[in-house]
This record gives C-alpha cells, sequence and structure tokens, in this order.
C-alpha cells in the first residue's frame, strides 16, 4: 500500500466532522434558539405586542403623511410599512411553530410520565386490594374476644351443672 501523503489519514469507519478546506457553517445550540424562540413566541401572543405594534403603525403613518416631504422616507402606498410587516410575519410564524412543537414536546413527556405514574398507582393500589381482602379472610377464621368470652362462658356452665351439689360449698 501506498502512504498517504500529507499526514496521517483519519479512520474510515468514521464520518468526518467538517470538510476541510471548504467553509463551516456557524454553529448553534438548538436548546438555546429554542428558549429564544419561545420567549419571542410568548411575547408575540400577548396583548402588550399588539399595542406596541399599533402604535409603532400610527407612529409611521402619521411620521409619513403629516410630516414634510424631506423627512419622510415612506409615501403613502406605504410599501416599506409593508415589507416590515410582511418580514415580521414570516420570522413570526417559524417562530411560533417552533415554540408550540416544543411544548407539544413537553406535553408529550408529561403525559407519558402522568401514565406511568397511574400505572403505578393502579398496581399499587391492586396490590392492597388484594391485601385487604387476604386480612379479611384471614380475620374471618380468628376467634373474636366476644366469642372467645361466649365460649369460656359456656364452659363455665358446664363445669358448674357437672359439680356435684356437695363440692359448692
Amino acid at each position: 500500500m501506498a502512504a498517504v501523503t500529507g499526514g496521517a489519514r483519519a479512520r474510515l469507519d468514521q464520518p468526518r466532522t467538517a470538510r476541510p478546506g471548504l467553509i463551516s457553517l456557524p454553529s448553534y445550540d438548538p436548546e438555546a434558539f429554542g428558549v429564544l424562540s419561545e420567549r419571542i413566541a410568548r411575547f408575540l401572543g400577548t396583548g402588550r405586542f399588539i399595542v406596541w405594534m399599533t402604535v409603532v403603525i400610527i407612529i409611521w403613518v402619521m411620521w409619513n403623511t403629516m410630516l414634510p416631504e424631506n423627512v419622510r422616507f415612506d409615501p403613502y402606498p406605504f410599501i416599506f410599512l409593508t415589507l416590515v410587516l410582511s418580514l415580521q410575519a414570516s420570522y413570526a410564524a417559524p417562530l411560533i411553530l417552533l415554540a408550540q412543537n416544543r411544548q407539544d414536546n413537553r406535553d408529550r413527556v408529561n403525559m407519558e410520565q402522568d401514565r406511568a405514574r397511574s400505572d403505578r398507582n393502579i398496581a399499587d393500589t391492586e396490590y392492597l386490594t388484594r391485601e385487604v381482602a387476604a386480612l379479611r379472610h384471614g380475620l374471618g377464621e380468628v376467634a373474636t374476644r366476644d366469642f372467645i368470652r361466649s365460649e369460656l362462658q359456656t364452659l363455665l356452665r358446664e363445669i358448674d351443672d357437672r359439680r356435684e351439689p356437695s363440692e359448692v360449698l
């Protein structure tokens, strides 16, 4: 076999992590990105966001209609405002979906844990039910205090009846 030039060759049974010589794409932490998307989605679903968005749009429209023409940056059809709102919507929708997917995953895990806990509770309840039934069955064969007293009183009467009258003194 010929020797590989330019240094040692990586193992062939393991995938390469990065291609040498090509531009590598930036990496990100999916968990941190998910948390950020949930925070954004949570904010987008509040009344505070709607109020702020309404205030910004009113200021935008008033700026571009009432101020002098040399300071206006988006004349009447408000093309730039439309573009900004479209961009906001195009980013908001996937972020909201990502947040919903993460919530669905959490809900699924919680349901599985609840189901497992419920199964354990059912098994414990069935075990305790069997134990109580066994105790009741066992107690049915145990002599109670009243039963023993009645038996002893009966035996005492029989002994008294068998005694001869001369022994009674």
